[in-house]
């Protein structure tokens, strides 16, 4: 009878051919995951040509605010940057009328942080502009762990996100509405299901983390614009709001080292491109398919839904009349 050798693998054979199988499973998963989120990335395929029109984006000089006034203005449209920093602004606007050819860009000082220069900025647009035929809500501002208060004594975060661009609003509805019809788009986030508006601390100063603000800002903006749709019915000024997803820009430069290493790294691969999370608004300020839609809420170039609690209306005209106290809009001033 004859005797056969067979070959039996090793413990440690077999242990490393589970894990290289382990980790070819996760590379391809995340690759899928990489490949799904690249092909379901709206995109603005309107070529609506936009001479003629005067657009404001606030923090325009980076990230998807660059992006929107990039496409804008290579549509033909007269772009107002309003932007906290001059330097990094006027150093866009160069770029952008070199790759457009669309030397009707302008820079705006704007701190959405301090209500002076919201009032300074909104005073010099009411002067020196005829009309205004979309006003973006682009800036935003996400810190980590630690607070910080505005000049205005409101936590930094709301400040910049959500009181700015709600004092903003008032300041320019006049014109707005002499322009009509005219656009407001409002950049909110889905991270807004992550959060709550606490309407006993609208201005939270002390929270920790800071970085949950963000989300609450976020909120925020979803019930301003809602609202804000409600009260401009009529006036042929619509209101909508996006979720632009999550982002490689600048937004996330505030998280401290090295706790930015794995958000780097997440970012770059998975996130979208600032290109690709402009497309929403570009689509909102731009498409005729929206031109008479108004307190929508989109993501992807589509609608999309909300949640129960951001359906709340009593809540969200709680928050605005607060919000007036906090801006301390005066009797002069415009009202919504």
């Amino acid at each position: 009878m004859g005797i056969i050798f067979g070959w039996l693998p090793t413990e440690h054979y077999v242990r490393d051919i589970i894990l290289m199988t382990l980790l070819a499973a996760i590379v391809a998963t995340l690759m899928s995951i990489r490949f799904y989120l690249r092909i379901t990335a709206g995109r603005c395929f309107t070529e609506t040509k936009m001479e003629g029109k005067t657009v404001i984006i606030t923090g325009a000089n980076s990230g998807i605010g660059k992006e929107t006034a990039k496409d804008l203005a290579g549509r033909g449209a007269r772009i107002i940057m309003a932007c906290r920093n001059l330097e990094t602004a006027n150093a866009v606007k160069d770029e952008i009328v070199k790759e457009t050819n669309n030397s009707k860009i302008l820079v705006k000082k704007l701190d959405l942080g301090s209500q002076k220069s919201v009032r300074e900025f909104a005073a010099d647009i009411v002067k020196t502009e005829s009309k205004i035929d979309v006003l973006i809500h682009n800036a935003g501002m996400a810190l980590a762990f630690r607070g910080q208060t505005s000049e205005d004594g409101v936590e930094l975060t709301m400040a910049t996100n959500h009181y700015g661009p709600f004092l903003l609003t008032h300041l320019l509805i006049d014109l707005l509405k002499k322009s009509a019809p005219a656009r407001i788009v409002i950049v909110a986030s889905e991270l807004y299901r992550l959060s709550s508006v606490n309407l006993a601390k609208l201005n939270p100063i002390g929270t920790f983390p800071a970085a949950y603000l963000y989300y609450v800002s976020k909120f925020a903006n979803i019930y301003f614009a809602r609202e804000l749709a409600k009260r401009l019915e009529g006036t042929r000024v619509t209101v909508n709001f996006l979720h632009p997803g999550m982002i490689d820009s600048g937004i996330w430069r505030n998280i401290p080292f090295p706790l930015n290493l794995p958000m780097m790294a997440i970012t770059k691969g998975f996130f979208k491109t600032t290109k690709a999370g402009a497309q929403t608004t570009i689509y909102l300020a731009t498409s005729d398919e929206v031109a008479n839609v108004s307190g929508k809420y989109y993501m992807d170039c589509k609608e999309a839904t909300l949640n129960a609690a951001a359906l709340d209306e009593e809540k969200g005209l709680k928050i605005w009349e607060e919000s007036l106290k906090i801006v301390k809009l005066t009797p002069q001033e415009p009202k919504i």
